[in-house]
């Protein structure tokens, strides 16, 4: 059996931008400044993050700015080698001409798009369908951009790419990260168009093209009208998920709930666990299963009044739960927000501009940490031989120590 690991990236860099004019009369689009942060530089970040050190990059417009300011790799801790092809030469040939350089499987990234991935499961996806290309496609849940792929539900093979995004049934949308076999050259012909346009129809014809799902929002600077959501995903940010029921009070009997504000009843040491994340700038966010309201064993108005006693508690000692998120369906109702599916994980990643890979989630039951897991998300599992204060007091000290 091969070995499933990826060992090189490849970067498409040359292009005009020219949705991103007039930054992009003087300089590519890659080289966008976040928070000072050329953003290529991120994406490059993210590939040694992988686990990948070998890095192609495939330049065309303005090539020269790129090559100054990465030189060769050295100082990220990667090699970089690049493949200067002119301005008008379309992405599959640049692919092609990239070939001399090119690994048996790599990664292929767009230079504009940035979503904190699950790279083991995109490339074990990819071993396991024999894909020729294995992209990582956007859910679109949340309709934030125009659908472009049609996707089989049993395997997650791609069965339609439309590029103008204007067919009926669209669900899903490309985003890069493609897990990429160099048999793909034997797709590419002589003429003009784009990889997506002549490429991929022949793959999807030989049912070699699949996608690997993401619910996680991605971030663009490929146009003006994305700048602020990726400038505010960037932002450092110190993010806690708290489960409720077990976590912070008192867990009811099984089948029970908290129906009242007088059935709040904190466990040991919680209240002081939740100012401790308050005092070391932590944002906290709540996310509880509630059944009890499909079940009619209490209201929306119940569960306010529940959590504005909780929020009272906290307010003596100088502390707050900052966002509340919580599932009001019932057990067999096929949501996507009741844990230990991920849904309201990635509401707030959406509401707030998170990234979940770097966020914690403490919880007391599987369901907690499985939803965590399948969001990215690092995962403690508290109870009693492990509490909640002993948890966020471990992990209080590291963000001291991280301190400059």
């Amino acid at each position: 059996m091969a070995e499933q690991k990826i060992v090189q990236a490849v970067i498409l860099a040359g292009g005009r931008g020219v949705r991103l004019r007039p930054y992009t009369d003087c300089s590519p689009k890659p080289m966008y400044p976040i928070d000072g942060v050329p953003f290529i530089v991120r994406l490059i970040q993210q590939i040694k993050s992988f686990g990948i050190e070998d890095i192609v990059i495939l330049l065309g417009y303005l090539s020269e700015i790129i090559v100054k300011e990465l030189g060769d790799g050295k100082r990220f801790g990667i090699n970089i080698i690049y493949d200067i092809t002119p301005v008008e030469y379309d992405t599959d040939q640049r692919i092609l001409h990239a070939d001399r350089y090119l690994a048996d499987r790599f990664l292929l990234m767009y230079c504009d798009n940035y979503c904190p991935i699950t790279f083991s499961k995109l490339v074990a996806d990819s071993y396991k369908n024999n894909a020729i290309v294995q992209l990582t496609a956007y859910s679109n849940k949340d309709r934030y951009t125009r659908d472009n792929l049609k996707i089989s539900k049993g395997d997650n093979r791609i069965i339609v790419y439309d590029k103008s995004r204007t067919q009926e049934g669209l669900l899903g949308v490309d985003i890069g990260y493609a897990i990429v076999k160099k048999d793909v050259l034997n797709f590419i012909s002589s003429g003009q168009g784009g990889f997506t346009e002549k490429v991929y129809p022949k793959l999807i014809e030989a049912e070699k093209l699949y996608a690997t799902i993401t619910d996680h929002r991605y971030y663009s600077v490929g146009s003006y009208d994305r700048l602020e959501m990726t400038k505010e995903f960037f932002k450092p940010k110190r993010v806690v998920f708290l489960d409720r029921d077990g976590t912070l009070n008192v867990r009811p009997s099984k089948a029970c709930y908290v129906e009242r504000a007088a059935d709040f009843h904190w466990i040991s040491g919680a209240i002081e666990a939740v100012r401790l994340l308050a005092e070391h700038n932590v944002t906290t966010i709540l996310i509880s299963n509630q059944p009890g309201i499909a079940r009619g064993n209490l209201t929306h108005s119940d569960l306010k009044e529940i959590h504005e006693k909780m929020q009272k508690d906290l307010e003596r000692v100088g502390a707050k739960i900052d966002y509340i998120y919580y599932c009001p369906h019932n057990w067999n109702d096929g949501c996507d927000c009741r844990k230990p599916k991920p849904g309201m994980l990635y509401q707030a990643q959406k509401d707030l501009a998170l990234d979940l890979t770097k966020c914690v989630l403490f919880g007391d039951d599987q369901r907690d940490i499985e939803a965590g897991n399948v969001a990215g998300c690092k995962t403690v599992l508290v109870g009693e031989t492990y509490p909640l204060l002993n948890a966020v007091k471990e992990y209080c000290r590291e963000i001291e120590v991280s301190e400059p």
